[in-house]
């Protein structure tokens, strides 16, 4: 009777299966496909995101979860929409809509031989903002993402972002300047950009060691640096050499919208200084310290930084 029981399960467990994958047929197993909608102006939409054609043949993965106010994440290098987790299942709940951009060359996206520059990239969230025909917008960028939304709102005067948020941002700039002596050196960076041409995998293992403040799990740190392999090789390198090369310092004063900075004081990868330098250079901003943070700081202060980006956006 037992066994019955149990062939029984099995055989209702794998109809459930071939149910959501396919439908089977005298002739085989038909493929179910996703629900999408096709419209006009080059986005192609599913149940829980889009495809938004931003230039010819170039198609950027737009994660789109709840409703509400749209809080737009642009993610930092060599990461996805993925790296705001803790934001995409708390800010929904909050009556707020997560909106996700993969960047070319990341995540779901395309990933074109060119256009990993600042200008491009910046575009591409101008082009995702109008074709989604988002409005009163609080844009979020981090780390790399913090200078492509930098570089948007300061070259953009369009009313469509209301507010801006800069989390772990190198900006003005990311490299050695007389400005900032104590940035990294160009040649660091030329160095890494030989490491990746040789050990990818290894060499971005080395980089998140010292990302996060408090201890994460064998299991968080897997999952965190396979988003980052899973990333396209072309683009992490050129995106790399964008970053040594680009300075901001002319864009932040042209930044007029209120600005939240959100910055690790443990950050080893973009130290604090670099956030009292965007706060003194963005007049209408306010820059908040995470004391126990590290360049990861949306998971090492998780609930301080969903409570102060909330607050941010509902005031």
């Amino acid at each position: 009777m037992k066994k019955q029981l149990t062939n029984k399960f099995m055989v209702a467990a794998l109809a459930l299966s071939i149910g959501a994958i396919g439908t089977v047929t005298a002739n085989g197993l038909i493929p179910q496909k996703a629900e999408a909608t096709k419209i006009d102006n080059g986005v192609t939409s599913t149940i829980n995101g889009h495809y938004v054609e931003v230039e010819k043949g170039v198609k950027l993965y737009v994660e789109d979860v709840g409703k509400g106010k749209p809080v737009v994440f642009v993610h930092g290098w060599p990461l996805n929409h993925t790296m705001f987790e803790p934001q995409q299942t708390f800010l929904p709940s909050h009556g707020v809509r997560f909106i996700g951009i993969d960047l070319r060359g990341y995540g779901k996206s395309d990933h074109p031989l060119k256009g990993y520059d600042f200008d491009t990239m910046a575009k591409d969230v101008h082009t995702v903002l109008n074709k989604l025909n988002l409005k009163d917008v609080t844009l979020v960028g981090y780390s790399m993402g913090g200078m492509i939304t930098t570089h948007y709102t300061a070259t953009y005067k369009e009313d469509i972002v209301k507010k801006l948020v800069l989390v772990g941002a190198p900006v003005p700039r990311w490299t050695e300047s007389p400005e900032f002596p104590n940035n990294l050196k160009k040649a660091e960076v030329d160095a890494l950009l030989e490491k990746f041409s040789t050990d990818r995998p290894g060499t971005i293992r080395g980089l998140t060691d010292g990302f996060f403040y408090s201890e994460k799990s064998p299991q968080f740190r897997q999952w965190f640096d396979q988003i980052m392999i899973d990333a396209d090789a072309n683009a992490t390198i050129s995106s790399l050499k964008a970053l040594r090369d680009a300075d901001f310092a002319k864009d932040l004063p042209k930044i007029k919208v209120p600005t939240l900075i959100l910055h690790g004081v443990e950050d080893h990868a973009v130290p604090f200084y670099m956030a009292e330098a965007a706060h003194k250079a963005i007049k209408n901003s306010t820059l908040v310290p995470f004391e126990k943070s590290g360049h990861g700081i949306n998971f090492d202060e998780k609930d301080k930084f969903n409570k102060e980006l909330l607050k941010f956006v509902q005031r």
